[in-house]
């Protein structure tokens, strides 16, 4: 079976051109120059706090400081942190961090940099809760997160999975081989399902592993008999998403198995069992 990585802060950083590039296109998107509040702030130095402020509930964890940092970088300041990358977050206001540097450049990365700490702050909690919620009762398959990300936060949002503690699952069209309903749609004008893994396989290269989506059992166990590594089961009740797992691994136990649709937290007890490999939700 699957295993997820060992604890929160597992995402490793992007490398910082890409935070610089992506720090940028955000600054830009946000103050379009000039900024004629920030200027009329001046280059004075200036020391500001960043609050967490709704408090954390349970569950709740910090992430996205490289992309914060990185925007406060390009803006001329520098970060202190006093809640570290992947911890749980105080309850109530606490300052999470420090920021220092010219006012017009604490002016304009502020904003931005709240934001994306919101945004990734808010997806890896949920991802925690969910992996809390299966090792509570035993599961140990991997809690993956879907491709419903953010256009142009996409980066951000995987990984915020990771310090969560789920997995961010395929980059993008290019990180796994994936057939799913639409494509299936089409697999007849390719000569069926069978042809359409043949030419995929081909297309793809041989260090790709092949996922296709599934919505039944005779569909997943066809899809494995002709060369699947991965069946994605979506949509099905849980009572028929555990049969039709079985029957898969039955018929072929090096296949992975992993469901999808209708998971959310208070759903997702109902989906774990012995041969699902892998839980697909949304953050």
């Amino acid at each position: 079976m699957a295993r997820s990585p060992p604890g929160r802060g597992w995402a490793p950083a992007p490398p910082p051109h890409r935070l610089r590039a992506l720090a940028r296109a955000w600054l830009d998107e946000d103050a379009p120059w000039p900024d004629a509040a920030a200027a009329a702030a001046g280059d004075a130095a200036t020391r500001a706090e960043l609050l967490s402020k709704a408090g954390g509930g349970p569950g709740g964890v910090l992430a996205g400081a490289p992309f914060a940092e990185a925007v406060f970088g390009v803006s001329g300041c520098r970060v202190t942190w006093r809640v570290p990358e992947g911890a749980a977050l105080p309850p109530g206001r606490a300052v999470v961090a420090e920021v220092e540097g010219p006012a017009a450049g604490v002016l304009a990365g502020e904003r931005v940099a709240l934001n994306i700490l919101g945004r990734c702050s808010g997806v890896a909690s949920m991802a925690a809760r969910a992996v809390g919620v299966a090792r509570a009762r035993g599961w140990a398959g991997v809690v993956a997160g879907t491709r419903k990300t953010t256009p142009g936060f996409r980066l951000a949002e995987k990984y915020a999975l990771g310090v969560g503690g789920a997995d961010p699952h395929r980059a993008g069209l290019g990180g796994l081989i994936m057939l799913k309903d639409n494509h299936r749609a089409l697999a007849a004008a390719t000569g069926g399902l069978e042809q359409m893994i043949l030419g995929v396989r081909q297309a793809g290269g041989f260090t790709r592993r092949l996922e296709v989506e599934c919505s039944s059992a005779e569909e997943a166990l066809a899809a494995a008999g002709a060369g699947a590594d991965i069946i994605l089961l979506d949509n099905l009740a849980p009572q028929e998403l555990h049969a039709a797992a079985a029957q898969v691994k039955a018929a072929h136990p090096g296949v992975t198995v992993e469901a999808s649709g209708g998971i959310v937290l208070e759903t997702l007890p109902q989906f774990l069992g012995p041969h699902i490999d892998m839980k697909m939700r949304r953050a």
